[in-house]
């Protein structure tokens, strides 16, 4: 592997877990992809590229705890710099507890306000789909957090005898001619109102004149294409994030 990366970016999330090296300027080309269960010590070591980085530094974000182990076992403690509220992430916090921040909203807002500035409002849609506020005063201040997507149309075959599981798309009509159609309709431009409704109560209380939104995660580009509140679509923010917070973390630096 070509040795100008500096760092490996790990982001565990609920579903999946992303993996790519970085410089400090830029993410790696190619971004690795896995399925969140089937992380293990193993999986990391079979990696073709491990052997590679053996002496770079490692940022890890995540939000499934009892992986972290796995992490530390192939690649060392020493070696991890885990985002977590004691780590720099280039904005203040003004949070009753910020332990309780999950990692990845932390890599988030790191990015929200190197990339794009702020006041800022970040749509993470991932299992769950979070709203993370950065005020104009360049300080974190809290969220939402409301049921991903998929959550609300697994819950429906889960819990229902006759409605099926349905694939997500942009949904050709909003009244449906099939029990699909009528589902996805109000999946989609259902959960739309939800994030739009959500943003808008956001927009009221910061009472704010221009707030950039920025849409990350599984669905940010299908819920974000019928929305013109979200103006911004990156679908890899957290990895950005944690390149971010590597560079304003240089004691972790390899």
């Amino acid at each position: 592997m070509p040795q100008e990366f500096d760092y490996l970016l790990i982001d565990i999330s609920n579903s999946f877990t992303k993996i790519v090296p970085s410089n400090a300027e830029s993410l790696g080309d190619k971004i690795i992809s896995i399925p969140t269960n089937e992380i293990n010590e193993r999986c990391l070591k079979d990696l073709s590229w491990n052997s590679d980085y053996s002496d770079f530094g490692v940022i890890l974000s995540s939000v499934v705890p009892k992986l972290n182990d796995e992490v530390e076992s192939v690649f060392g403690k020493e070696r991890i710099l885990e985002v977590s509220n004691s780590v720099h992430i280039g904005c203040e916090i003004d949070y009753p507890d910020p332990r309780s921040i999950g990692a990845d909203r932390l890599a988030n807002v790191a990015a929200a306000v190197s990339l794009y500035g702020e006041p800022a409002v970040i749509v993470d849609f991932g299992t769950a789909v979070t709203f993370d506020v950065i005020s104009s005063e360049k300080s974190y201040i809290g969220g939402v957090i409301a049921p991903g997507l998929t959550s609300m149309t697994d819950y429906m075959f889960d819990h229902t005898a006759l409605l099926p599981r349905i694939d997500l798309d942009e949904p050709s009509s909003i009244i449906g001619k099939s029990t699909e159609d009528a589902m996805l309709s109000g999946a989609v431009i259902g959960y739309r109102g939800l994030v739009k409704e959500i943003i808008s109560s956001i927009f009221k209380e910061l009472e704010e004149s221009s707030v950039q939104v920025i849409a990350t995660g599984g669905y940010a580009q299908l819920i974000s294409s019928g929305l013109k509140e979200i103006n911004i679509v990156n679908d890899s923010l957290t990895l950005e994030g944690l390149r971010i917070i590597a560079g304003l973390n240089p004691s972790h630096e390899s």
